[in-house]
Parts: C-alpha cells; structure tokens; sequence
C-alpha cells in the first residue's frame, strides 16, 4: 500500500495536486461502503479519507449529518469502520485516513484504538475537536503505531500558533478553507485564497498543505492548487451523491466515479 508520503512526492513530481476524496464509512450501510470507495479510486481520489459516523458532529453542517445518522442507524460502530478501512486497504494501495471526533477514540482506549487502526492499515487519523496543546499523548501512541496524526488550521487560527500545529501534523495539514461547518458551496471565497497564502510560508518544504469545506467542483479544486496548495478535500459533493440515489446504488457509484475524475482531471499540471 502507499503511504501518504508516497503519494504527495509522486504527485509533486508529475506537477499534480493530490485529490482526498471523504465519505462517511457505513453510508447508507457498511456494505456499500467498499463499492463506493472502489468508485471514488477509479474516479482518481489519490487519498481516501473516511469518516467515523457520531451522534454529534459539531463540526459538520446538515449533509453530513444526516450521512452519519444513516450509518448509526445501519450498525456501523468504530469497530465497524477500522474493518472497513482494512476491506478497502487489502484491494486498493490508496492510503485510507479516518476523520472521528475524540470520543470514540477515548473511549476505545488510546492504545488499542491505535493498535487497531495499525492491523487495520489507516495511514492517518483526523480529529478535528482535538487541540494541539492537549495531544501529547495521542500524538505519541500514534507514533509508537506508525499512524499519521493529522490536524487542522482554520480562518481563526492565530499566526503566532501556526508553527506548532504544522509541527505536530504529520501526513499533511488539512486547513479548514472557511468559517462555518461542512457542505458544498458555489463558489470558492477569495479569502480562502488569501488564508492559503497565508499558511504556504509555515507548511512549504515541511509538510504538504490540504485545504477542505466548501469544495465541490473542478474550478474550485483549480483554484485551489493553483494558489499553492498540495491537496483538496472534498467531502458534501459525494455524501450528496449518496443520498441522492439511496434507492439507485449502480446511479449512485457511476455519479460518484464521474465527480471524481472531473475533479482530478481539473488539478492535473
């Protein structure tokens, strides 16, 4: 499988951005979940970035919510997601990430949940409601694991507190692009250009630099890795598709493999 590290030098080197494709694992239920990961990697998503389905995403906007509220309501558990990431890693050498709030995590237990998520092949966790000042532990376990602690800048975040959230990331920095929660917006804000060109400065030549929410098409994605950028996320757009064709899943997959590949086609050097 490659490794995120992987992944970034080799798109550097042919001049592309990497594209992040998110879902959340176990929507509508664990048994599509593969089928539409298979699509989104077919489509030309470099990274797969899966989300653990909670009961209160405070930092997910009203599509997202309801994705995870289908997948609770299938049975999809933590447990069921690391399986999932494992089923996808075993036929696909992209890197799955899993974005979860701290919860689970605790709850689970810092060395297991990062045991697990090891045996299961996740390169990387996100946990956006987790502050760099409070991870010195996880950030450890996760090290002594070989997984990726990912974590994130915002509009808010003060540049005097840059510095040490890119020191702690490791795999990339995801910069939130805007203010607000999760969903696909129509256009992309020229303050998200200007906040990009803000952070190039703290993440150039350390760590590469991946910007979400608010993503959904090809000229966003553009814009994006024109102005600097490694990566773009892009999350609403496919959990849309989803519920969209709840009762049409072959739609559902051909729609999500075509967004895609437009998406990749459009950060192409």
């Amino acid at each position: 499988m490659k490794t995120i590290e992987n992944v970034f030098a080799n798109l550097k080197t042919q001049g592309n951005g990497a594209l992040i494709g998110y879902i959340i694992a176990g929507d509508p239920s664990p048994k599509h979940t593969p089928k539409i990961a298979e699509a989104l990697i077919k489509g030309g998503v470099d990274i797969l970035e899966l989300g653990l389905p909670f009961s209160d995403p405070i930092a997910d906007g009203p599509t997202i919510q309801r994705a995870s509220n289908r997948a609770l309501n299938s049975g999809t558990t933590p447990r069921t997601v690391l399986e999932l990431a494992k089923q996808i890693s075993q036929n696909h050498d992209t890197p799955t990430i899993i974005m979860t709030y701290f919860n689970p995590v605790f709850r689970m237990g810092l060395e297991k949940f990062f045991k697990t998520a090891k045996d299961c092949r996740v390169s990387g966790i996100i946990v956006p409601d987790l502050p760099v000042e409070e991870a010195a532990e996880y950030r450890k376990v996760a090290a002594d694991f070989g997984v990726k602690t990912i974590f994130l800048a915002a509009p808010t975040t003060k540049t005097d507190r840059l510095p040490l959230i890119v020191n702690a990331s490791s795999g990339f920095l995801y910069l939130v692009s805007r203010f607000g929660v999760t969903g696909a917006k129509s256009t992309i804000q020229t303050s998200t250009i200007q906040l990009i060109k803000k952070v190039l400065p703290y993440t150039r030549n350390r760590i590469p630099l991946a910007v979400g929410f608010g993503v959904s098409k090809p000229e966003h994605a553009r814009s994006i890795i024109n102005a600097g950028a490694d990566a773009v996320i892009v999350g609403s757009t496919f959990v849309n598709t989803i519920n969209r064709n709840l009762t049409h899943p072959e739609k559902m997959l051909e729609e999500i493999e075509k967004t895609a590949g437009e998406l990749k086609l459009a950060i192409l050097g």
